[in-house]
């Protein structure tokens, strides 16, 4: 007798049901995933056993015994610094629960760890051969040891460099995809597989000169050159206005949002004047493009080469023209930002000639109070959620740090370390902190409490996150040529994109909204993933497999955890699953998958 499948995959006039249905289930979705109750249970306990001995030794950042409450995890191969700065990060936050009546959340357990961390270092979910590799380590250097693992991994250089793409260029126009955005992420790639530290990356991206075909740098000073300013005061004032590289400097390298401060005094920075955002300005006014963007160009038509390169005869004297609010006009020599406190910063000198304003430029930001600062701020909110400020490229008077003192101290050390993003990341990762469940109890459920990071905030995957984890999740590459592969991820990314992404580069909030969840429920790509030679197929052909292997192996390659006993019950009762593995129709555990893919659990890096 021949069982139909439940056929969950959206078909026709259920796709309604199914998006409506999808939108209510919560964290876990279809098929009994939901975590609901399990949430509501893991709640009463930490609310429970957070007045317990240990929670107590947690709270102040001395735990010493493992538990669901309490983390022992012993330095791998990091270094003394990891121990050193991972404790400053645990003390002061533990002082500061103290002094804020918090009693944090529990610490997630080691599934929970190699998703969360994986997602964040390498940009995807773990593979379950990783899962695997990572269970068999020691217990208490598990942890420790999958950081290294994943630092020294090509996937980390990749990750990061897409991250840093995505913030230099965005991810619109003509920079912001295509050809111009890979020469920048390939270039990074092999910036960040070597470690090179971060103030020696900036520095190269606002000296580099040379064709971008060649010097992907490039590409981020080309993408922001904003005006063209008329030919007959070229000599004078620039082949450009470069304001919108001016304000993307500062924004990105200083976390401070400056762009308004081209027109009039910033609002909420007290100081910040017009003639601070045109010194900036003045120090790329010999910044000259040789080519030309095309905007529109045919469809399969490769965009034209550009050269950058300066031109020593432009704007000899360093000089910039700008109107005040008065209509009157002033003129600015190149100035850098005045560091926090002072009202004049580093002056350039215009008698030194070509390369050296940009190479003055890059040496007066790397050696600015805010670069190191900025870099800590925006690293910590990839990995915590949110920022000591948060947004994390907007340090105003207005918006000062939660926590001013320990984003200080890790600045400080940063700096000392030679801008080691390696370095960085393991100070995080090892702090307490980092290793907290997002489940809130009593004293630390409100938004305001998010600024005291005693629990993880939880983030939406970025388009690119959400599309190297799909692939990994349903082994959708795993028989196809480079080519394909490349045609795949542009048209993946694409659909991703427009759905899940956010122009200008940042990481975006989760809203949950009605496009979001009929495209992965309804998407092409999704479904002929799952009906591939690919995940189900494996499984199901692996010598001993049984139907609660399956449904595990399942688990373990979308959540990188298995089922627990309960949802295990729930799924065999739901599922026409038979006897034998041989007997059960593909198309159940190809149902199955395509719930999980489409379960917040997956959506959320929590």
């Amino acid at each position: 007798m021949k069982t139909a499948s439940l056929n969950l995959r959206p078909n026709g006039p259920i796709r309604v049901v199914l998006a409506t249905a999808f939108l209510l289930a919560g964290i876990g979705g279809w098929l009994g995933l939901s975590r609901a109750a399990d949430e509501q249970t893991e709640k009463k306990e930490a609310v429970k056993e957070s007045d317990s001995k240990e929670e107590k030794k947690a709270t102040s950042g001395s735990a010493k015994s493992t538990g669901p409450m309490t983390l022992k995890m012993t330095i791998a191969s990091s270094g003394a610094d990891v121990k050193e700065v991972s404790k400053l990060i645990d003390d002061k936050l533990g002082e500061s629960w103290k002094a804020n009546k918090i009693t944090p959340s529990h610490f997630i357990d080691d599934h929970e760890f190699i998703r969360r961390a994986s997602l964040d270092i390498i940009g995807r979910i773990a593979k379950p051969e990783e899962v695997a590799r990572y269970m068999k380590d020691p217990p208490e250097r598990r942890r420790s040891l999958l950081v290294d693992r994943l630092l020294e991994s090509q996937d980390y250089a990749n990750h990061w460099a897409n991250l840093w793409t995505n913030w230099l260029l965005t991810r619109s126009g003509d920079f912001g995809r295509g050809k111009y955005h890979d020469q920048m992420s390939l270039w990074l790639a092999e910036q960040f597989a070597l470690n090179k530290p971060i103030s020696e990356i900036v520095t190269k991206l606002l000296t580099a000169k040379g064709k971008n075909d060649e010097n992907g740098a490039v590409n981020f000073i080309l993408a922001h050159v904003g005006e063209p300013i008329p030919a007959g005061r070229t000599r004078e004032e620039g082949q450009f206005e470069m304001v919108p590289l001016t304000a993307r400097i500062a924004r990105v390298f200083l976390g401070t949002q400056i762009q308004c401060a081209q027109c009039h005094p910033h609002p909420f920075f007290n100081g910040l004047k017009q003639e601070m955002f045109w010194g900036i300005n003045g120090f790329l006014r010999q910044v000259k493009m040789e080519g030309r963007v095309m905007m529109r160009r045919p469809a399969m038509g490769p965009p034209p080469t550009l050269t950058l390169v300066d031109d020593p005869s432009a704007n000899p004297d360093a000089n910039v023209f700008f109107e005040l609010r008065s209509g009157k006009v002033k003129m600015w020599n190149a100035e850098f930002l005045p560091p926090p406190g002072k009202d004049r910063g580093a002056k350039l000198d215009p008698s030194r000639k070509g390369l050296e304003r940009r190479e003055d430029l890059a040496r007066y930001l790397v050696e600015h109070d805010m670069f190191p600062k900025a870099i800590v701020n925006r690293t910590w909110g990839l990995f915590l959620g949110r920022g000591f400020v948060n947004p994390v490229d907007d340090f105003n008077d207005n918006n000062q740090p939660s926590n001013p003192e320990l984003l200080n101290e890790i600045a400080a050390r940063f700096k000392h370390y030679n801008y080691d993003m390696h370095k960085l990341i393991r100070w995080i990762t090892h702090s307490n902190a980092y290793h907290r469940s997002h489940v809130a109890n009593q004293s630390n459920d409100k938004p305001e409490h998010e600024t005291q990071f005693s629990r993880m905030v939880m983030k939406a995957l970025s388009p690119e996150q959400l599309f190297e984890s799909l692939v990994t999740a349903t082994k959708a590459e795993a028989s196809k040529d480079a080519a394909s592969k490349k045609k795949q991820r542009d048209e993946w990314l694409a659909s991703l994109v427009t759905n899940f992404g956010d122009d200008e580069g940042n990481e975006v909030t989760f809203n949950g909204t009605i496009v979001q969840a009929l495209m992965m429920m309804n998407g092409k790509n999704i479904n002929d993933a799952i009906s591939q030679k690919g995940t189900v197929e494996q499984v199901m052909s692996k010598k001993g497999a049984t139907i609660d292997s399956i449904i595990t192996d399942l688990y373990i390659a979308t959540l990188n955890r298995p089922p627990r006993k309960t949802e295990l019950a729930e799924i065999k009762k739901k599922m026409p699953l038979f006897k034998g593995v041989k007997d059960t129709p593909k198309a159940s555990y190809e149902d199955m998958l395509w719930a999980l893919l489409n379960s917040n659990e997956f959506l959320l890096n929590h």
